[in-house]
């Protein structure tokens, strides 16, 4: 009977410490699982933050590479192909009107004068502007080259078409451009040593048309 009694006792006394000893294991299991689960927070945290940073330097670099061909598209002036070269030449012509010349004849027998009007071709609209600012030594030297003509030097298609090359040959002389003299080829084939010319290609001036022409 009284070991009964003990045991029972006894029962009693360790139920206490048994519930005790759920509640504090239960507690460790929670803050087990808090620590985790903020491990895992900070860890994805800090995960994100690496690749939302590697994604805004991929961006940066990005933009910068764009800025840089950009300026670099502005700077480098793209050359013409052949296509923008062949449109060129259907391109509408842009001329320049010269003022009449009245100039007297290297004639020695007689007073001989011309009275002649001369239009320039040039390569675009900018040449153009580009030309009215060399307008009086172009027309210094087309006059000196004039004067020293005689009536029968421009008698004739070929003096005509001789004096048409010979004035644009003078009349970029101005803009610091060398064009080679008519029969300069001739002479070189020959024999003799060849100066080295500009080429047509640099002249703004293409071709020199007459629009009047007369010789008194």
């Amino acid at each position: 009977m009284h070991r009964q009694r003990g045991a029972a006792m006894s029962a009693a006394a360790a139920a206490p410490d048994a519930a005790e000893a759920a509640p504090k294991k239960g507690k460790k299991k929670l803050i087990i699982i808090i620590a985790a689960v903020a491990v895992l927070l900070l860890g994805g945290g800090g995960a994100a933050f690496y690749v939302m940073k590697k994604n805004a330097a991929a961006e940066e670099a990005a933009a910068e590479g764009e800025d840089g061909e950009s300026s670099a598209h502005v700077e480098k002036k793209p050359k013409k192909d052949k296509k923008e070269k062949k449109d060129d030449k259907h391109a509408l012509p842009v001329f320049v009107p010269l003022d009449p010349f009245t100039v007297n004849l290297a004639d020695r027998d007689s007073d001989r004068f011309a009275q002649i009007g001369i239009t320039l071709q040039v390569e675009d609209a900018h040449a153009g502007d580009e030309i009215k600012a060399y307008l009086p030594a172009i027309r210094n030297n087309i006059l000196l080259l004039l004067s020293r003509k005689s009536a029968q030097d421009l008698a004739g298609a070929e003096g005509k078409e001789l004096l048409a090359e010979e004035i644009l040959q003078v009349a970029v002389q101005p803009m610091g451009i060398e064009l080679a003299p008519p029969g300069e080829e001739e002479s070189a084939a020959k024999g003799k040593k060849k100066k080295r010319y500009d080429s047509i290609d640099d002249s703004p001036i293409k071709h020199v048309q007459f629009s009047s022409f007369i010789i008194q």
